[in-house]
């Protein structure tokens, strides 16, 4: 019998989602500036949930380092292998920046929403398969996890990540071969997903937005008729095809995995009147939606798989 995806469900509340968004926004992390010791904290925090969530890395060491300017970044990968089915092997890349604006004029941005949500979301759902692969269950494709690094730096971290396998530097742990982009199924990039102060219809606060190319459409509205979820679902940023072409393949992450030609899906919340501001602390999101779209991000990945 099948174990239902319902179980990996369990192990994640919107008390421990809360916990997490507060700890990366600590002042402890300072920001979380590409190149400070906060940011390179917060890499080691992706490091070891990626451990914890049973995931192995691609290659000798979690962080592959890149350079921006005189100033150095490390993106996080872990790997989750699929059936291993022995035909030619896919992956699906799942990314969160973990970067943000760190203390500019002595004034420290959390980066809560932007994007330590995006981080939680990444590292939870990693969990979350852990949890149905100790049941037994596996799926078709490869699952790759990347924390990526220097977003507010031109998207550097993107840019390396995809640089590392247009070169064949990465490699499956398992069989020893290359990963190329013609192996690279999708990029699922989450950013800013834990504010419900940008609905998409007023009175909605339960919503999640999902700017895709491909089939995606129809396995999201599935995935939402799982019980407890049913969220607001928009599929394009605000009615807007022009900010939504922007935000999907001009800026962000986001953007250097479109202009490579890669298959790209971006889950988001929006942004708020809080975004790249001070006030965009742990205390601004809202952790039950936050919690109903992870699961929600989780069950379609399921089915994409």
């Amino acid at each position: 019998m099948i174990p239902s995806a319902r179980n990996a469900e369990r192990i994640v509340s919107a008390e421990q989602l809360e916990a997490q968004v507060e700890y990366l926004t600590d002042t402890l992390f300072k920001g979380r500036a590409t190149g400070t010791k906060g940011a390179n904290e917060t890499a080691f925090w992706i490091a070891r949930q990626f451990r914890d969530a049973g995931l192995t890395p691609l290659g000798k060491n979690w962080s592959r380092s890149f350079k921006v300017g005189e100033i150095t970044g490390h993106n996080i990968m872990g790997f989750m292998p699929g059936k291993r089915q022995g035909s030619k092997e896919m992956y699906v890349i799942v990314a969160a920046n973990f970067d943000n604006h760190g203390i500019i004029e002595g004034k420290l941005y959390p980066g809560a929403d932007s994007n330590a949500s995006g981080v939680v979301a990444m590292v939870n759902i990693a969990k979350m398969f852990n949890r149905m692969k100790e049941l037994g269950r596996s799926y078709g494709k490869n699952l790759i996890f990347v924390g990526l690094d220097a977003k507010e730096r031109n998207s550097a971290g993107a840019e390396a990540l995809w640089r590392d396998i247009a070169a064949g530097a990465l490699k499956d742990p398992i069989s020893g071969e290359t990963i190329t982009p013609s192996n690279i199924y999708s990029t699922v990039v989450l950013d800013i997903l834990g504010s419900t102060l940008s609905p998409i219809q007023k009175g909605r606060k339960d919503y999640l937005i999902m700017l895709s190319e491909g089939q995606f459409k129809y396995d999201l509205q599935r995935a939402n008729e799982n019980p407890g979820l049913g969220l607001d679902l928009g599929y394009d940023y605000y009615g807007s095809p022009g900010f939504t072409e922007m935000f999907h393949s001009k800026v962000g992450d986001q953007s250097v995995f479109t202009k490579k030609g890669a298959m790209c899906v971006v889950f988001t919340s929006g942004i708020t009147m809080k975004t790249n501001k001070v006030e965009d602390n742990a205390g601004s999101l809202n952790y039950d939606i936050f919690k109903r779209r992870v699961f929600l991000i989780f069950h379609w990945l399921t089915k994409v798989l």
